[in-house]
């Protein structure tokens, strides 16, 4: 298997890229990985770093797409970037997946527009996959689209339990519409209307509408948004974990006490941390684009990019592809047969 790898994508490029990737291979004996971006460079930091590129190659790329930039840039002055040139190795048949902490509008151009959708597939979703108290949710749409169509949304929750059941092994996972209330009435229109298709669907496990407040509870497995209030709930979430294990870490090293009982407690809390650190879940995945790409967060450190690395392993491993097409298929001939009758 191998996997694709932007080098230049993130805060911590390519530092932390390489030292991720090294890591990854030593853990994974099935995989090997290309790093798009500039090869003196690379070969250069290999060699600070004094780490074997046993099973990691390079491929050559000019430039980086920024944040600041036009995604659309992507496909036209910026096709040669580390990104651009990832992408285009993944539709070449040359890699199994793509990974990259570069700018996500990039990247949701490249899946969408380079990559491309999966037949059918109206749009292609960010799908983080977020700690609660009964272990994760998956949250999609996290930023992609931020205005959303009803037959959207249904995508969205067909994309997400195939995914959930998959990677998790849930056979049922509970489908929650993130909404302002629980009452079917609630919402907007399309609230509505996407309420009634789900409620419908009987290829999903509908739990029906979410309150925000509810998804760290873990009342769905899968959390079906737009683009703006997923993104929305993403970011707080990050945030109030930061803040939480912030306080904790105050909380326990303010006296000789408190860092007694935290001697006492670190199994538990070393276990807590881990459930609250984004970098735990390696990265998002691009849900609706034909080969499996993960956007790793802009600030990952070795440890996520190892992670993101491990994901896009699981998603080649588990051929969510496949069976994504198979979900989106069956919803595609009901849509049919309502049209005969």
């Amino acid at each position: 298997m191998k996997i694709i790898v932007d080098a230049f994508g993130g805060d911590r490029s390519p530092a932390a890229v390489i030292e991720g990737a090294a890591l990854a291979v030593r853990e994974y004996d099935d995989i090997e990985i290309v790093l798009t971006g500039n090869r003196e460079t690379l070969f250069q930091e290999f060699k600070r770093q004094g780490v074997s590129s046993d099973r990691i190659d390079i491929q050559d790329a000019s430039g980086v797409i920024t944040v600041e930039e036009d995604p659309f840039e992507i496909r036209r002055s910026k096709k040669d970037s580390s990104m651009g040139v990832g992408l285009r190795l993944l539709v070449d048949g040359r890699g199994d997946a793509f990974v990259s902490a570069g700018s996500t509008g990039a990247l949701a151009v490249g899946s969408s527009f380079v990559i491309r959708r999966l037949k059918g597939v109206r749009r292609a979703a960010l799908a983080p996959t977020l700690p609660s108290a009964k272990g994760s949710f998956l949250l999609l749409d996290a930023g992609a689209n931020l205005d959303c169509r009803p037959e959207t949304l249904l995508q969205f929750a067909v994309m997400g339990s195939v995914y959930m059941r998959c990677m998790f092994d849930m056979q049922q996972p509970r489908v929650g519409l993130v909404n302002v209330g629980e009452e079917p009435t609630k919402g907007t229109e399309a609230h509505r209307e996407a309420y009634r298709l789900l409620q419908d669907s009987p290829f999903l496990h509908f739990v029906g509408n979410i309150e925000a407040r509810s998804l760290p509870l873990g009342v769905c497995d899968v959390a079906v948004a737009d683009g703006l209030s997923g993104n929305m709930i993403l970011k707080t979430m990050e945030g109030m974990g930061r803040f939480f294990v912030d306080m904790l870490k105050d909380l326990f090293l303010k006296n000789p006490k408190t860092k007694l009982a935290a001697g006492l407690l670190y199994r538990d809390l070393n276990r807590l941390w881990r459930q609250m650190d984004y970098t735990e879940y390696g990265g998002t995945i691009f849900l609706g684009a034909s080969r499996p790409v993960v956007k790793a967060h802009g600030s990952s450190d070795a440890n996520a990019f190892k992670n993101a690395i491990r994901q896009a392993r699981a998603c080649v491993d588990s051929n969510i592809i496949e069976e994504m097409k198979l979900g989106l298929n069956k919803i595609s001939d009901r849509e049919k047969d309502y049209e005969r009758v």
